[in-house]
């Protein structure tokens, strides 16, 4: 499918959109904690596979191409516009609960509190299970600064989501 798409075959690179479409939007959305945002970097993400699919060499490397440039947009549109972020505490709001949407949500509202940087670690080892090497090489942030952020975001989450923790022990 990705040889034919490289090829200039629209239906091939529309089909390979199709399965991959829910999985960028997906990291968008834990990237950037707006859906309507998600939406339109994942748009970009793809428009600009679709330009560059040619100089992709190994059809095979799809998924992680792919997954860079998607890191790529993401960082751009983060330069370009640089949001100033309050940072809600959500200790005050948080209702611990079994239903998975109200945990999902809570988990986005929490991630969206982050500094970018942090949020972006956070999502590539965590819901990408990339390695702190790879977050390091793929957002060009230095290995220990990636550990850094990993650690401290993480902390700073189980702080946001501590309702849960009791949760899990009942």
């Amino acid at each position: 499918m990705v040889r034919l798409a490289r090829n200039g075959d629209r239906n091939a690179f529309s089909e390979l959109v199709s399965r991959r479409q829910a999985w960028i939007r997906n990291l968008m959305r834990r990237s950037c904690g707006d859906m309507t945002l998600a939406d339109d970097l994942a748009q970009q993400v793809f428009l600009q596979a679709w330009r560059s699919l040619p100089q992709l060499h190994d059809a095979s490397r799809f998924g992680p191409w792919l997954k860079r440039l998607a890191v790529n947009v993401w960082l751009q549109y983060r330069r370009r516009n640089d949001p100033i972020r309050g940072g809600e505490d959500l200790r005050d709001e948080a209702v611990a609960t079994d239903d998975p949407a109200r945990i999902a949500m809570d988990l986005d509202a929490a991630l969206t509190t982050l500094e970018d940087d942090a949020r972006m670690c956070i999502v590539l080892a965590y819901h990408e299970g990339m390695t702190h090497d790879e977050i390091g090489e793929l957002t060009g942030i230095p290995v220990g600064t990636v550990k850094s952020h990993i650690r401290r975001g993480t902390l700073r989450l189980r702080e946001q989501l501590a309702a849960y923790a009791g949760k899990q022990d009942a």
